[in-house]
């Protein structure tokens, strides 16, 4: 049964890394080049992603059990953050301290967005994402708190938190926005859902070809050079999923809730691993070898974690 589950949870992987390949080719070939691919990612930031959140909350039927999930899963995410960043505060001390930050960093935070909502959307669904984006919810919390004070704590000006930022953010107003919604269910015009849907739709297919150009420029001989970034992706695409495995087994925490739940642990670093390190000064060029770097391993650790659960 567990292999039948690796295969079943495989292939829903595979399709979405098929479409990283694309996005490789594409890069390799001039189509779809990097500086493309950066000016998209604002796209996919700022309209595609926010788009799909609002459309898991227009559509998804209102029930009590619905609005129960999405409070524990805010809960659940925020426990995530607060046990990875207590799980991996001993390590990663030593050597260069803007190089150590950037371990940290992509060890503790993983892809919620880009990642984890095509990966939920495949494998659970429509009402993975409405859960799926109350985690995105914790992660800016902690990544606006505790992200900016991990990366500024060496630096001697004291901890900078932009509030306007952690509230008035892609991640957090769509579900400011979805929420009412899905609380009072007013029947919406299709002239609303239509457009909504279709550029929700843009969700994973433009997330996976960005991340195919991620995965093109990356030097994975680096891999085997730097012992750390190994460290990193077993930190976060193994350690971390499976305490989140136990937690949802332990709790009795099942169905759409806990499979969303653990996939979105088990999605690689984030890519705020690199925009953070180059904002604040650390070594950006390493930030984007880990989160290609650890990418390209979670091809083989996810079809694993979403088959435990």
């Amino acid at each position: 049964m567990f292999l039948k589950n690796v295969f079943i949870a495989g292939e829903q992987v595979i399709i979405l890394y098929i479409m990283a390949a694309v996005g490789v080719i594409a890069a390799k070939t001039g189509v779809f080049t990097e500086k493309t691919a950066k000016k998209c990612t604002d796209l996919l930031f700022y309209v595609i992603t926010p788009a799909k959140i609002l459309e898991s909350f227009f559509t998804l039927d209102y029930s009590k059990e619905h609005v129960k999930g999405l409070l524990i899963a805010v809960g659940c995410g925020l426990l995530m953050h607060a046990f990875a960043a207590l799980i991996t505060a001993p390590f990663f001390n030593k050597g260069d301290p803007y190089k150590s930050t950037v371990y940290k960093y992509a060890a503790i935070y993983g892809n919620c967005g880009y990642m984890g909502l095509p990966l939920v959307d495949a494998v659970v669904g429509g009402e993975g994402v409405f859960y799926c984006s109350a985690v995105i919810i914790s992660f800016q919390i902690f990544s606006f708190t505790h992200g900016v004070w991990l990366m500024t704590k060496d630096d001697g000006d004291g901890v900078k938190i932009d509030l306007k930022k952690l509230i008035l953010n892609p991640g957090v107003l769509p579900v400011f926005v979805g929420l009412p919604v899905f609380l009072l269910s007013p029947d919406l015009p299709r002239i609303i859902l239509a457009p909504v849907s279709s550029i929700a739709g843009m969700n994973s297919p433009l997330a996976m070809l960005i991340f195919g150009t991620f995965i093109a420029g990356t030097n994975f001989r680096s891999v085997f050079r730097d012992w750390r970034i190994p460290c990193v992706a077993l930190f976060k695409l193994i350690l971390l999923p499976l305490a989140m495995i136990a937690a949802v087994k332990l709790t009795g925490i099942g169905g759409a809730l806990g499979t969303t739940l653990v996939v979105v642990s088990a999605t690689p670093s984030a890519n705020n691993t690199i925009m953070f390190a180059a904002k604040y000064d650390k070594d950006a060029s390493l930030a984007s070898q880990a989160v290609s770097v650890i990418s390209f391993i979670s091809i083989l650790t996810l079809p694993v974690m979403i088959a435990l659960v």
